[in-house]
């Protein structure tokens, strides 16, 4: 069965004795930064509760927009335009749901997100080819496949595939370009195997404010040398730790592994 992929960042909302919390992938505590998420999970009649889903901020068509996402969680004020997307439910009640197959999950999910702000991820289970174009004409991220009967896993696995419509990329800021105190770009790397490989420039897809926001959180990173493994020439280069990372897009890779025509998305502040 198929689900639509959203633009946005993944998190779990923990439910414990009308205490709640929500983390990113990477276990952060973001509930403040989510406050009217944690607000939406008052509704939910459930003693205890652990939801997977994804967190996005609709753009003015409806669609998950990542750079809106980026704009409101900015914001000095909690977001009340942010909205979850729960596709997945791993505890209820005392019950430890993994084991159980997704459709089973899911079944429980939507009775128990029912009468809340909360949105049900819906899935298809159509055709996924005609899925797919029909999802990438719509102008959506992608889709998601997974197994209908399958269990739940926390790190990669087989049950299920990500497909999107345009190519996707969080990759490590290793410096910035200048000329004449202009701004000219952001310099990319990728891990691989344990080495930051040179990954190209972008420059398009920075607003005046995302360039600003940008370069104050790059200036206290600014180091003398490079952290790449292979060193490359950037005559214009300024170079910074690699402890940025920057959601891209882009249409292809050159052999060597570097972007053509990239797109700056905005930073992953919930994988840093």
């Amino acid at each position: 069965m198929h689900e639509v992929k959203f633009d946005g960042y993944r998190i779990q909302l923990h439910v414990h004795a009308r205490t709640i919390s929500i983390f990113t992938r990477r276990g952060y505590d973001w509930t403040s930064r989510l406050a009217k998420i944690a607000a939406d999970a008052w509704y939910l009649n459930a003693r205890s509760a652990i939801i997977d889903g994804e967190v996005i901020a609709p753009g003015a068509d409806g669609r998950s927009d990542f750079a809106s996402l980026q704009k409101e969680l900015r914001s000095k004020r909690p977001s009340q335009k942010l909205v979850l997307y729960a596709f997945d439910l791993l505890y209820i009640n005392g019950y430890d749901l993994r084991r159980e197959p997704l459709l089973e999950r899911k079944i429980r999910l939507r009775r128990l997100i029912a009468n809340s702000p909360i949105l049900y991820s819906e899935h298809f289970e159509v055709d996924v080819a005609e899925f797919y174009r029909r999802a990438c004409t719509m102008g959506l991220e992608g889709l998601v496949s997974k197994q209908r009967n399958g269990r739940y896993q926390s790190d990669r696995t087989d049950t299920w595939r990500k497909v999107t419509c345009r190519r996707r990329e969080t990759l490590r800021i290793v410096g910035y370009a200048m000329k004449d105190d202009r701004f000219e770009g952001l310099y990319l790397a990728r891990e691989e195997e344990g080495e930051l490989l040179y990954a190209g420039k972008v420059h398009h897809g920075l607003s005046r404010d995302s360039t600003l926001d940008v370069m104050r959180r790059l200036k206290p990173l600014i180091q003398p040398t490079q952290a790449l493994t292979k060193k490359v020439k950037k005559p214009k280069a300024i170079w910074v730790k690699p402890d940025l990372l920057a959601e891209i897009e882009y249409r292809a890779q050159t052999e060597t592994g570097k972007l053509r025509h990239p797109s700056f998305k905005g930073l992953r502040e919930d994988l840093a």
